[in-house]
């Protein structure tokens, strides 16, 4: 007795949910537009290149240690160590270029700048 009422309580519930779709093929339900547009409008980090002796921005970075250690990398220096975050949201960091050891630092905007 008892399968039986879990069995009519389960036809029941599908029931209630419909007889799957009414529609014809192709016909689309509308609806708001999200985006229309299938470029980001927005970047979310400023990519351009910095001059040597930029002063770097304070502030909460959105960079990964391996995105940090991958701008300090594109600026042309190799040997990166580990990095760390600093109270101003800078990754910073040891670091080789041209023979000689630095460190350096990338700020939210990926600008790299030696110390």
């Amino acid at each position: 007795m008892r399968n039986v009422l879990v069995i009519s309580a389960a036809a029941l519930a599908l029931a209630a949910c419909g007889g799957g779709n009414d529609r014809a093929e192709g016909e689309r339900t509308a609806g708001p537009v999200v985006s229309g547009s299938e470029e980001p409008r927005n970047e979310a980090i400023d990519t351009s290149p910095t001059a040597p002796g930029t002063a770097q921005t304070p502030g909460a970075s959105s960079f990964t240690e391996a995105q940090a250690r991958g701008a300090i990398e594109s600026a042309g220096y190799a040997n990166v160590g580990a990095l760390t975050q600093n109270e101003q949201g800078l990754w910073q960091g040891p670091a080789t270029k041209n023979g000689a050891q630095v460190t350096v630092s990338v700020d939210y905007r990926g600008s790299v700048t030696e110390r």
